[in-house]
């Protein structure tokens, strides 16, 4: 089972507190560009898998479809989500990402944002993203990007004499990593583009876009602190297709 943080009393709070919490969307400064990779939800049938609060189910129903599924572990987030309303076009349910199983042929889009780095067992859940999916269908996700992820668990180098010199990037070494973000003892799964990307391949997507996603100069300008992340972009936003 991943490990489910967010029913932690201490790192639910904490979450709950941030912009993208409180204001939904809107407090998500990559979702203009994430938004712009979404095909056209009218009359459709959604999934988001790691669904949280529910803003992007709601914003999907407003925006025209059919029927909108939001899938989460946490009993926190599925509450919340609930609270705000939504059937009977929306429903949620709770499930556990690692060993999912999906119908087959049953949605239009496939959407995830920021919940997949936590999923150990990646390729067996794209496998059933794809499996889920109508043909011509798409597939449209944001993870932490591995720049971000890489250097939580820094290994050290040595010099001849065994000597321990300095912190050197662990960004080839994929697997775990245990941060404390929020509360202590996050685990998140570091993985390389090169690995987020071959997957989607190996399972028959056609990648239509990849965006290493940092702030636009507008955005410093108005929350200065967004700077350092134009040096190494946090996010990786990813769209694929199901080949009709």
């Amino acid at each position: 089972m991943a490990q489910n943080i967010y029913d932690n009393a201490e790192f639910f709070a904490g979450y709950s507190r941030l912009p993208r919490s409180v204001q939904g969307l809107d407090g998500a400064p990559e979702w203009p560009v994430l938004r712009a990779l979404l095909p056209d939800v009218r009359g459709a049938n959604v999934l988001d898998l790691g669904c949280g609060f529910g803003w992007f189910c709601r914003w999907a129903k407003e925006a025209g479809a059919a029927q909108v599924t939001g899938m989460d572990v946490s009993e926190n987030m599925l509450a919340r989500a609930r609270a705000e309303g939504g059937a009977p076009v929306i429903t949620y349910f709770k499930a556990d990402m690692e060993g999912l199983s999906l119908r087959e042929a049953a949605f239009n889009l496939v959407y995830s944002s920021l919940a997949l780095h936590y999923v150990e067992k990646l390729d067996a859940l794209v496998r059933e993203a794809h499996k889920a999916l109508k043909g011509g269908g798409a597939l449209v996700v944001s993870v932490e990007h591995p720049m971000m992820t890489a250097p939580a668990h820094a290994a050290w180098s040595s010099d001849p004499d065994g000597r321990k010199t300095w912190p050197v990037s662990c960004y080839l070494e994929e697997g775990p990593r245990k941060t404390d973000w929020l509360a202590k003892g996050v685990i998140k799964q570091h993985r390389t583009m090169a690995t987020y990307l071959n997957m989607l391949v190996r399972r028959g997507f056609d990648i239509t876009h990849v965006e290493e996603w940092g702030p636009t100069l507008e955005q410093v300008a108005e929350r200065p602190d967004f700077a350092p992340e134009r040096e190494r972009p946090p996010f990786l936003l990813l769209a694929a297709r199901k080949r009709a």
